[in-house]
């Protein structure tokens, strides 16, 4: 083992030390702020099951690990929809650009839409049962909360085959009757072992100070989060098998979140001829979550995703679209 990698050892073991003192187990359920930031927006990485921390490859690496926008050479730009649940719905966009000698710089954007909530008062509480008319407190008004988040990321290769990237964000969430905002920091590194095509990786995300809301601080969702991913399938460098036209991606990741215990991501992708990609993913230790799947198409650059997420017997299931285009 090299001096470099056992750098790469020593601060993954310092971030999982970071992390794991903060999140340590189910009884911290609901007592972190700023939710929404723990929606990951696009379609590939939730159809492999959140497994991809090792794997991205375009400019979604700003919202996963922005270590791996050094796999961008030039100009990549994607955008994703999310049909969440209750009538919310988020729109993101990411792009990154490669600078020759200098690194990848990142930008990111997502707008959380909550939906229409009609207002309700006390004191417009009515009750006739002699006329037949109630009124549950209905003012006529409506009120619309919402949440977003703006960042800047970069990233750059410290050897032929580590990396680093940092992200600096700006989170805001507005519930009409309180606001509250703050900067959040995400940081991960990227190993390509040398040995196949085997990939590691290691991310810490939503870091920072806590949210205050009446006059009570609240921790933001943190997690750590190790990745590994490797081609079963693929031209070359494969574990199994080297084919021309098929490729077959295996990927994990184990996180820690600052508040649930440990959870497990599985994910699989089938590629035919870089054109047509089937994925499937199963989140193992989640409340509702298990299944994904989900398919995409790509052609001279640009590239199409959906991905299907099942959230159980009681919510409805998620949709995500994704567009993107990549430019050398």
């Amino acid at each position: 083992m090299n001096l470099r990698q056992i750098y790469f050892l020593i601060l993954l073991l310092c971030m999982y030390i970071s992390a794991f003192a903060q999140g340590q187990g189910i009884d911290k359920v609901g007592t972190t702020s700023f939710q929404f930031l723990k929606i990951m927006p696009d379609a590939r990485s939730t159809a492999l099951g959140e497994a991809f921390t090792s794997v991205v490859s375009t400019s979604e690496a700003v919202f996963w690990n922005p270590a791996a926008l050094t796999r961008i050479n030039g100009t990549d730009v994607a955008s994703s929809y999310v049909d969440w649940l209750l009538d919310i719905s988020h729109l993101s966009v990411a792009a990154a650009y490669h600078i020759d000698n200098v690194g990848t710089f990142g930008l990111q954007a997502i707008l959380t839409d909550m939906g229409e909530i009609e207002e309700t008062r006390v004191d417009h509480l009515y009750r006739d049962e002699e006329k037949g008319i109630y009124n549950p407190g209905l003012t006529g008004n409506t009120v619309k909360p919402g949440a977003m988040v703006f960042g800047v990321s970069f990233a750059r290769m410290l050897t032929d085959r580590f990396s680093f990237g940092l992200t600096v964000k700006y989170a805001r969430e507005d519930l009409v009757v309180k606001s509250a905002s703050s900067v959040v920091f995400d940081g991960g590194v990227l190993f390509n072992t040398g040995y196949n095509s085997l990939v590691l990786s290691a991310v810490l995300r939503q870091f920072g100070p806590q949210i205050k809301f009446h006059n009570k601080s609240y921790p933001l969702p943190q997690t750590f989060t190790l990745g590994i991913s490797a081609y079963l399938m693929a031209p070359e460098s494969s574990f199994l098998l080297d084919t021309k036209e098929n490729k077959l991606l295996l990927s994990y990741d184990l996180s820690q979140p600052r508040d649930y215990s440990q959870q497990h991501h599985l994910g699989m992708e089938y590629v035919f001829r870089d054109i047509l990609f089937l994925r499937g993913g199963y989140k193992i230790n989640f409340d509702e979550e298990g299944f994904t799947y989900g398919f995409g198409i790509a052609y001279t650059g640009i590239r199409i995703d959906y991905s299907y997420s099942d959230f159980g017997e009681f919510l409805n299931a998620v949709h995500r679209f994704s567009v993107g285009f990549g430019i050398e």
